[in-house]
């Protein structure tokens, strides 16, 4: 069975064709700054060489289309209908979906209903399934979701002291995100470690674009970063992470905002425009905050820290505000979990940027945190290996995720049971 697997996130598409039950990775790739400057897609040739093109990729519809025609123009297969399902990384399932699930017209009205939890997010994905829906209309799609991972974490953890009336009427809790990436890691990085997951006290840090970490207590999520919305915890490429609710209140209620200055923030243009509503306090706080907000070049990490090195200082009070949001969230999980044994870094930024990683293990020596410079710098490229000192009480490692293996897993054993 040859199983597509798309991942579709605010600035990015990952694919990958995948045969199962052997789990072979026929060819996997990656578009990346979707609908930003500069977009690119890199992907496996049949002889296994990676190839780069440039092209105009304005959204996730079109970026669907160029992964379609590349699988049939490099003759991964001759015809659509080898393409036997679809498996999609969906982001928010609130409590409607507590498991992967097949996708059906009703699955996707219930996904719009969704949408509005995860306004950079699940637009994208309900995007990918109409953008396949329209070239492999027959083809099985499959959605596996990134809340479920977090379903096990204890009602102190996931609620919020708000009036109890509003969980109970309208489910407003906190849910967690990146759970199929945190589930992944979790389990490489305790073997990898020569760590038993079963007796374990771990905290995975996905770091991307987007970005999360959870508290995992033997094998299983006890509390992590995001809440409600993916908009919670850590500081990110576009959204702010944790904020004072004051903020918001403040930005809601002024009215007499310069219309020049508040024209750029704005989620359309409205000329004299002199206040904030809440369809452009959701884009500020989503699209105009985090890294790109503080910084001068954007959501890109690799960006910022060029300015960086270039003496830009908006941009390297971006990377010290990004990297003491993640080390406060290690010391608040390690007092969740009565200690620590593993520190996992994943994902786009965790896996390739040495310097971050220095920046939130500097100071953790009380914890028993301890890097191998050596180390940590070979961790980059998707090497998946230990770069804590050997006398590190703590074990810390950088997992490339694979997030592919275990959307398409859950595919093949939906559409084979």
């Amino acid at each position: 069975m040859k199983i597509l697997v798309l991942n579709c996130g605010s600035s990015s598409l990952k694919f990958a064709l995948i045969e199962l039950p052997t789990y072979k990775v026929l060819t996997s790739g990656n578009e990346e700054r979707v609908g930003i400057a500069d977009p690119f897609i890199t992907f496996r040739k049949p002889d296994g060489k990676k190839e780069e093109r440039h092209l105009d990729i304005p959204n996730h519809t079109r970026g669907v289309e160029i992964i379609l025609d590349i699988l049939k123009e490099e003759k991964f297969v001759h015809s659509f209908d080898e393409i036997d399902a679809i498996g999609h990384r969906l982001v928010h399932g609130a409590e409607r979906f507590a498991e992967s699930v097949r996708i059906t017209p009703e699955v996707i009205a219930k996904l719009h209903e969704c949408a509005q939890l995860a306004p950079l997010h699940n637009p994208a994905n309900i995007l990918g399934i109409e953008a396949v829906t329209k070239v492999l209309p027959n083809t099985p799609q499959v959605g596996i979701f990134d809340t479920a991972f977090h379903q096990t974490m204890p009602e102190h953890a996931y609620m919020y002291a708000l009036p109890y009336a509003f969980y109970e009427k309208y489910r407003i809790r906190r849910y967690g995100f990146h759970g199929t990436s945190h589930d992944f890691v979790s389990h490489r990085g305790a073997e990898i470690a020569g760590i038993d997951l079963g007796n374990s006290r771990i905290v995975t840090a996905h770091i991307g674009s987007g970005a999360s970490m959870a508290a995992i207590l033997n094998g299983k999520s006890i509390d992590t970063s995001m809440g409600l919305t993916p908009s919670e915890g850590l500081i990110m490429g576009t959204r702010a992470g944790d904020i004072d609710s004051g903020v918001l209140d403040f930005l809601l209620t002024k009215n007499d905002f310069d219309p020049e200055f508040i024209a750029p923030y704005l989620k359309k243009a409205e000329p004299g425009k002199t206040h904030l509503d809440q369809a452009d306090l959701t884009h500020l706080l989503t699209k105009k905050s985090g890294i790109s907000g503080i910084g001068t070049q954007g959501s890109d990490m690799r960006d910022i820290a060029k300015a960086a090195g270039e003496g830009s200082h908006r941009d390297a009070l971006a990377i010290a505000m990004h990297a003491y949001r993640i080390k406060k969230y290690v010391g608040a999980y390690a007092a969740a979990l009565g200690g620590i044994d593993l520190l996992v870094f994943t994902a786009g930024v965790g896996e390739n940027r040495p310097p971050m990683r220095t920046d939130v293990c500097s100071g953790l020596e009380f914890l028993g945190i301890k890097l191998d410079e050596t180390l940590n710098a070979q961790a980059v490229g998707g090497k998946s290996m230990v770069i804590s000192a050997t006398d590190s009480r703590v074990k810390v490692v950088v997992v490339a995720t694979d997030e592919e293996y275990m959307i398409a897993k859950d595919t093949y054993e939906i559409l084979t049971k």
